[in-house]
C-alpha cells in the first residue's frame, strides 16, 4: 500500500485545520431560534425567515390590484399606516382594534364618510399581538402579561391607564406572542405555544387556558397545541376550533398545519399531539418513539404544509352568502418551503356535525412568483357582512365587499 506524502499530509492537514476554524467561528444556531434542526444540505440552507418591509407601505403603493376575490366582490383598502398590523377585534362602536408583534403599539381605526383615522392607543409593550373586547373593555395580550383598557371607544384621543390582569406567562420568545379572545361562556382564552420547533415542553406551554375576565379561575382547554394564533367558536354549537402551526424541518410536504375542535362542555382538556404526533397520522421521528396517533385528539382539517394558518372567524353574514356559517381563514405563508405555501384567506366549510366538509381559495395574490407583496394575518367579518383582512407585511387593513 502507498504511503501518503508529506504533501498529502499538509493538505489534509490544512483542511482539517480550516474546518475547525469556521466551526469554531460559525455560532451554533441558539435554542428555539426558527433555523434551529434546519437540514444541512445546500436547498434548505437557502430558506429562512421573511421579513416584511420595516416600515408601512405608503397608500398609494399597496398592491391593491394584485389581490384576487371572487367575481362578484372586490378589494379594498380599509386602512393603512399601521406597521405590522396583525390581530383584530371590533368594538361596539365601529371601532376597530388593531395588535402587532414587532412593533410596540396597539392602534384604534374608526371610520368617518368612509375615511379611516388611525390612532394609536398604546405604546411601549412588548409584542402586543392579541386583542379582545367586551363590554367596553379592550384585553391586550403581551408576551407575557394581559391587560384591561376599561371604556376604551369613549377615550381613544386619551386612553386610560391599564389594569394588569393576569402575568402568569412564560416570557420565552419563540412561539410566544399571543391571541386571545372572549368565548360564549364569557372567558378570557390565551394559547401559549411551545417554546421552539420540535421541544419536549414543560407543563406550563403548548397549551391553550381559559380564565374569567379578570384573571382568576385559571383552567386548561386544550394540551398538545404547538402553535396557537387563531381561533373562534362555531355560532350554533359553541363548540371552540381553533388553527395550529405544524412542527418545521421534517420536510418540504410534512406536517401539515391544522384545525382543530373542541366540543363544548368537555371537561377534560383533550391532547392534540405535539410534540409526539403530527397531523393526527405521523409519529415525530425524534419524540414519537413509544407513541401511536391514535392516543391523541385528531385534527377537523389539515391546513398546507408550512402554510403558517394564524387568524380565522365563523362568518355568519348575508353579503357573502356562499361563507355562511364558514370559517374565513389566514393562512400567512410558509417561508421554509421551497416552493411557498399559502399566502391567501381559505373558506372551511363544515358538516351539520362540526366535521370538515371542504376547503376553497376565498382572496389570493399574496403571493406572486413565490414573493410576497402582502401577508394575511387575521380576519374580522363586520355588521354590515363585509370581510376585514389585516395584512402585516404592508401594515394595512383590506376591506373584501360586493361590487357595485
Amino acid at each position: 500500500m502507498r504511503r501518503p506524502t508529506q504533501f498529502a499530509i499538509a493538505a489534509f492537514a490544512t483542511a482539517l485545520l480550516a474546518g475547525t476554524a469556521l466551526a469554531q467561528t460559525t455560532p451554533p444556531v441558539p435554542k428555539g431560534d426558527p433555523l434551529e434542526g434546519r437540514p444541512n444540505n445546500t436547498e434548505a440552507s437557502k430558506l429562512a425567515p421573511v421579513d416584511g418591509p420595516p416600515l408601512p407601505t405608503p397608500a398609494a403603493k399597496l398592491p391593491t390590484a394584485m389581490l384576487k376575490v371572487p367575481d362578484g366582490y372586490k378589494v379594498e383598502v380599509y386602512a393603512s399606516g399601521m406597521p405590522d398590523a396583525r390581530s383584530m377585534r371590533l368594538g361596539d362602536k365601529g371601532t376597530l382594534f388593531v395588535g402587532s408583534r414587532l412593533n410596540d403599539k396597539v392602534y384604534a381605526v374608526t371610520q368617518v364618510d368612509g375615511k379611516p383615522t388611525v390612532k394609536i392607543i398604546a405604546r411601549g409593550l412588548h409584542r402586543p399581538n392579541g386583542v379582545a373586547f367586551k363590554d367596553g373593555n379592550l384585553y391586550v395580550a403581551e408576551l407575557n402579561k394581559i391587560w384591561r383598557y376599561e371604556n376604551i371607544e369613549a377615550n381613544l384621543d386619551n386612553p386610560p391607564k391599564p389594569t394588569l390582569i393576569y402575568d402568569d406567562l412564560p416570557s420565552d420568545e419563540p412561539h410566544g406572542w399571543k391571541f386571545i379572545g372572549i368565548g360564549p361562556d364569557n372567558k378570557l382564552y390565551v394559547p401559549i405555544g411551545a417554546p421552539g420547533n420540535i421541544v419536549m415542553q414543560p407543563p406550563t406551554h403548548a397549551q391553550i387556558r381559559r380564565m374569567d375576565l379578570n384573571g382568576k379561575n385559571v383552567e386548561m382547554v386544550a394540551t398538545g397545541v404547538r402553535n396557537s394564533v387563531g381561533f373562534d367558536w362555531n355560532p350554533k354549537t359553541k363548540d371552540f376550533y381553533f388553527t395550529n402551526n405544524g412542527r418545521d424541518w421534517l420536510s418540504e410536504d410534512i406536517p401539515n398545519d391544522t384545525l382543530h375542535e373542541v366540543k363544548a362542555g368537555t371537561e377534560a382538556p383533550p391532547n392534540f399531539g405535539y410534540p409526539y404526533c403530527h397531523q393526527g397520522n405521523f409519529t415525530d421521528p425524534e419524540f414519537g418513539w413509544g407513541h401511536k396517533c391514535s392516543e391523541f385528539a385528531p385534527p377537523t382539517a389539515l391546513m398546507g404544509a408550512h402554510a403558517a394558518v394564524l387568524g380565522m372567524r365563523f362568518y355568519t353574514g348575508s353579503m357573502i352568502p356562499e361563507a355562511d356559517g364558514g370559517i374565513f381563514v389566514a393562512r400567512h405563508g410558509s417561508w421554509n418551503r421551497t416552493a411557498k405555501n399559502g399566502g391567501d384567506v381559505m373558506l372551511v366549510k363544515l358538516n351539520d356535525d362540526g366535521s370538515f366538509k371542504s376547503m376553497e381559495p376565498f382572496m389570493t395574490g399574496f403571493l406572486q412568483d413565490n414573493k410576497y407583496v402582502a401577508r394575511p394575518v387575521d380576519v374580522q367579518p363586520m355588521p354590515d357582512g363585509s370581510l376585514l383582512v389585516s395584512d402585516d407585511w404592508n401594515g394595512a387593513v383590506w376591506r373584501v365587499s360586493k361590487a357595485q
